[in-house]
């Protein structure tokens, strides 16, 4: 048998490509060419595999072999393809069967000595070789937990080339030394890991407090500003723990993201339940906040934050351009990123906050606070948060420092996560009976004309956003935004529809106007 066919997989974006792995052996002067639009990485396969077969006690075909990667318009790029192309030589050969290379997928990079090195991407690879139908997937090892997280396909994992072929021929699978993780290219300080912290923790900060539940049960934007150590992080870092757990279908798109994004620990990984919370620095580069980089399109921070929470701390001084990038994933929940060789496509649905200083030196507007900088500098310095970023966020709120007296209350005075959470799914699950059968789930996400012609506010609550809009005080997305925030006050308040007071109460959150009675947000509920 001169010709064999193995099973790789493919990823373009988010989304995976069945890759058919052809190993022809024909006579001539030996020499290997592999075709099919291969990047750097994967042209380098051809000695990584000879050196493989050669020490895992197999005879290497040093003949003339060809190597072709279908469908050959598609380009390919990574390491992973190894293992498929080492099995479709050898199936060549003929020391393996044609009938089990053709039925079960493989990904893997082989070291020279014959291991199988860990990936990433192993989730995604997995769901593409599950949705076509394949019986079953050999992966490294140290991905095996994470393959296994996607239902009705078999997952073996490995840690040689040896244990491959054993496996393949139907023979007792040899004992090899443990993998070990290797260093990852991707830091996993992308991501914050917050422990459980709880609201009661928080003094004071009642109009926070509110905008924190009001942001968690429709899934609205949040602008924090205020003086350095008044506690926007320390609410921001609270929003994750008001949020209900990811259901299946998103836990295993986070996941994926994840996965490919190299931020999972492929020995201990496990489905991601919780929304993330992803807190990139301020100097965080224009790639690694919505994603790209050179050949193959990678997911930024904005898509390890789908279905969770992006955290912009002084956002005021990130570069202004890096933070405009997030206007159109801000609108439509995705991102694409164009490249020559592709167009790679992430979910990027998330919550935004922003934090930020009023002004450079950080005590302008403070109480008792002696700020050093001119009005031009002020002005200046707000103007780094550009305004079609601003028309986007729903909910703007001033944080200034506690008082002595909110210092000196007692924590059992103060609701907690739990509590704050609770009223939130209640919330969720209003908005979800009422969009059902629906894409959209949430009142932030539903389009303006829907919002406006089937779920309208009252009377009154629609003239006073017509009065606003007709001063030119709302443009037209801020009208429908500020509707939407209308309608999660009135399902934290269980109202059958937005009233007027409703109307009032979401306009001062949007616009940052001081509360009406202030700082009391369980009046404001009632009075809702």
């Amino acid at each position: 048998m001169s010709l064999a066919r193995t099973w790789a997989i493919a990823l373009v974006g988010l989304e995976g490509h069945l890759v058919e792995v052809e190993a022809d052996i024909a006579s001539g002067l030996p020499k290997t060419t592999l075709i099919g639009l291969p990047d750097a990485a994967l042209t380098e396969a051809r000695d990584r595999v000879r050196a493989a077969v050669v020490n895992s006690g197999e005879e290497f075909p040093f003949r003339k072999l060809t190597i072709g990667l279908s469908p050959a318009t598609l380009p390919k790029a990574g390491s992973h393809y190894d293992l498929a192309i080492a099995c479709a030589l050898l199936g060549a050969v003929g020391v393996l069967p044609a009938d089990r290379l053709y039925r079960t997928a493989l990904i893997g990079e082989l070291g020279l000595d014959g291991r199988v090195r860990e990936i990433r991407g192993t989730l995604a690879m997995t769901l593409a070789a599950a949705g076509a139908g394949f019986e079953a997937i050999i992966v490294p090892e140290l991905n095996a937990n994470e393959a296994k997280l996607v239902p009705d396909i078999t997952v073996f994992g490995v840690r040689s080339l040896r244990q491959v072929l054993a496996l393949l021929r139907g023979e007792e699978i040899p004992d090899e030394e443990p993998p070990r993780a290797e260093p990852r290219l991707t830091s996993d300080s992308l991501t914050r890991r917050v422990p459980d912290l709880d609201l009661a923790d928080v003094a004071g900060q009642k109009d926070g407090r509110l905008a924190l539940e009001v942001a968690a049960a429709g899934g609205h934007h949040l602008f924090l500003h205020g003086p350095p150590g008044a506690g926007k992080t320390m609410l921001a870092e609270r929003l994750p723990g008001l949020l209900p757990d990811l259901d299946t279908s998103d836990a295993l798109e986070v996941s994926a993201v994840h996965s490919l994004a190299g931020l999972m620990s492929g020995g201990e990984a496990q489905l991601v339940t919780r929304p993330p919370f992803i807190a990139p620095h301020h100097t965080a580069s224009l790639v690694s906040l919505v994603g790209g980089g050179s050949g193959m399109p990678r997911p930024g921070a904005i898509s390890c934050a789908h279905r969770g929470v992006l955290f912009l701390d002084e956002a005021a001084e990130m570069h202004p351009l890096t933070l405009d990038t997030l206007r159109q994933p801000l609108e439509s929940g995705m991102i694409e990123i164009h490249r020559a060789v592709a167009v790679g496509k992430f979910p990027a649905r998330f919550l935004l906050v922003l934090a930020a200083n009023p002004c450079a030196c950080g005590m302008a507007g403070v109480p008792g606070g002696l700020c050093s900088c001119s009005q031009h500098t002020i002005r200046r310095y707000g103007e780094r948060i550009s305004g079609p970023i601003r028309d986007r966020i729903d909910i703007v709120r001033a944080v200034m420092p506690s008082t002595r007296v909110e210092l000196a209350d007692s924590k059992e005075d103060r609701e907690s996560t739990a509590t704050v959470a609770a009223r939130v799914a209640e919330a969720r699950n209003r908005q979800r009976h009422r969009f059902k059968g629906h894409d959209w789930r949430l009142n932030s996400e539903v389009p303006g004309p829907v919002l406006r012609r089937d779920h309208p506010p009252d009377q009154a609550g629609l003239e006073e956003l017509e009065e606003k809009y007709a001063a030119g005080k709302l443009s037209a997305r801020g009208f429908d935004r500020a509707l939407r925030l209308a309608w999660t006050l009135a399902d934290l308040t269980s109202a059958p529809r937005p009233t007027k007071e409703t109307v009032a109460t979401a306009l001062q959150l949007r616009t940052g106007a001081p509360l009406i009675p202030p700082g009391n947000h369980r009046d404001i509920r009632r009075s809702a």
